[in-house]
């Protein structure tokens, strides 16, 4: 059945609920959401039934055009159809993680004034919050709709804020960053475009990764709808779990941070390789994946994996290593089509690469790619439109964007992280600013000086680790530091290790020098 041009059924969507729209055009009776947790299946005309209903119920709820709708819901159907319900609904989503504390609730409740809040019954924190800030809290979507129900058309366009997605800045308070339709929309045809393509509509996609991060919604989820494939979702990460979902749900592609595929090596190899057999693809993204991960991920299943570069601010994805052939250890490969990447020094000048040696040449003082190392930066159509509220911190006049990352391109290419410009600390693939974890201990009364950094971690590729200074006369514990941090911060935030120390080692210039902290024992 042909569309008119333009519509959600044709095949150039310009509003990101279009892409559940679309699907479900194409193959209605094909399995769209498989929500272990819940037992609940959903087809794609089901899906898009589900999503009409939402919006309409937001919209009585009072989200209009515009309006900021944060959803806090754990992974699964009930979350997707509250993201997908609030852009057709023509409001802002805003996603949160479920288990977040209060304190990091309240700054992105002042921060972007929600005029709905989606979240589960139990959910105390939204429950405290959120009504006395104004906001309308409504329990998760019923996911029992009636296809055959008028569908409700979606609102916006391609400039138009679909996602504000709450990433910690480099003070260490939470920015909102701002994605468009056209931004996200743009990310998911550029990493479609790749050959062979991440998803196809025959593949079954596990996700065990949080769904309010931008790496699990995007590049996971809305890439999923894009293809009009089946999403697998499980409400949390567990080796054996997984491992059985794997198999039972027939699953082709996996999605996950380093860490994910680290824990799946504790499983007994045989069990291990049984479970990945039926899998076309795996790829990580989120943080650095060591190379000897890589490695013995590989010689156990047999599995390459596939590991990409992205940050929130592009959609999320700019850089793959090409599929089908074997991954470059250390690397992050090469920009999507459509992506344009250089390196740049502090003014935003652009490095020259060396080139390629000569094989000819027997000069033996021969350029390393490493020694040009640069800040990132990145240009197209999948950048944000900057930082909530004004557009502040966007891409520039020429439409670059320069990014906190420090890296070399190598000779065929690709691109080598090497280093962050700020601290940032990278637990299971979530960003930890040393910031804010050492405002709040600084509210501890026994704490003179604080500083946090991060240490490797096999389990979860950093840790935080907090080296403190306790204020004169005073008998301070790690229990008592670790019971204040524990209430004021994620989870993924708290510190792991936390020593005591006379003072900070410092820079001639003043700074903590948190390189020897990282090295203390």
């Amino acid at each position: 059945m042909d569309s008119p041009p333009g519509s959600p059924h044709d095949g150039t969507p310009h509003h990101v609920s279009d892409l559940v729209a679309r699907a479900a055009h194409r193959s209605p009776d094909q399995t769209a959401i498989v929500d272990v947790t819940s037992g609940i299946s959903l087809t794609w005309a089901d899906f898009d039934a589900v999503v009409n209903a939402e919006a309409a119920r937001l919209r009585e709820a009072g989200a209009g055009v515009g309006d900021r709708v944060l959803v806090r819901l754990g992974n699964g159907a009930a979350f997707c159809a509250s993201v997908l319900g609030a852009m057709r609904a023509g409001a802002v989503c805003v996603p949160l993680g479920p288990v977040g504390v209060v304190r990091e609730l309240e700054i992105v409740l002042d921060d972007c004034g929600p005029t709905v809040i989606v979240a589960a019954e139990g959910d105390d924190a939204a429950r405290s919050c959120g009504p006395g800030r104004g906001a309308a809290l409504l329990p998760p979507p019923d996911l029992r709709a009636d296809p055959a129900a008028p569908a409700v058309e979606a609102v916006g366009g391609d400039e138009d804020i679909a996602l504000l997605i709450y990433t910690s800045g480099t003070t260490g308070r939470p920015r909102g960053v701002q994605l468009s339709h056209r931004a996200v929309l743009a990310n998911r045809e550029q990493t479609a475009a790749l050959r062979p393509a991440p998803v196809l509509p025959v593949d079954r996609i596990l996700l065990s990764i949080p769904l309010f991060h931008v790496f699990g919604l995007a590049a996971g989820l809305l890439q999923v709808c894009w293809a009009g494939a089946t999403v697998v979702l499980t409400e949390r990460f567990d080796p054996a779990h997984v491992a059985e979902v794997l198999v039972r749900e027939r699953v082709s592609g996996m999605a996950g941070v380093p860490s994910m595929f680290r824990a799946l090596l504790e499983l007994p190899p045989d069990e291990l390789r049984a479970a990945t057999g039926g899998l076309r693809l795996c790829t990580s993204g989120g943080a650095p994946l060591p190379p000897q991960w890589l490695d013995e991920f590989r010689t156990v299943t047999g599995m390459p994996i596939y590991e990409g570069y992205g940050l929130t601010e592009a959609g999320p994805v700019l850089t793959m290593n090409p599929i089908g052939g074997p991954p470059k250890p250390g690397s992050v490969g090469r920009a999507l089509p459509g992506v344009e990447l250089r390196l740049v020094d502090a003014d935003g000048r652009p490095i020259e690469v060396a080139a390629a040696p000569d094989p000819e040449d027997i000069d033996e003082d021969v350029s390393d790619p490493a020694h040009d190392t640069g800040l990132v930066a990145v240009r197209g159509p999948n950048l944000f439109s900057g930082y909530w509220p004004d557009g502040d911190g966007g891409p520039d006049a020429e439409g670059w964007f320069r990014t906190a990352d420090v890296g070399f391109l190598d000779h065929d290419g690709d691109l080598h992280l090497v280093d962050r410009s700020s601290d940032l600390v990278i637990v299971n693939g979530f960003n930890v600013y040393p910031r804010e974890v050492e405002a709040v201990l600084a509210e501890l009364p026994g704490v003179a000086e604080a500083a946090v950094v991060g240490v490797p971690d096999e389990k979860t590729g950093e840790a935080v680790k907090a080296v403190l200074v306790r204020a004169e006369g005073v008998q301070l514990t790690e229990e008592e530091v670790l019971a204040h941090c524990t209430d004021r911060l994620a989870r993924f935030k708290v510190p792991s290790t936390i020593e005591f120390t006379d003072a900070l080692p410092r820079t001639p210039t003043g700074k903590v020098a948190r390189r020897q902290l990282a090295g203390r024992s």
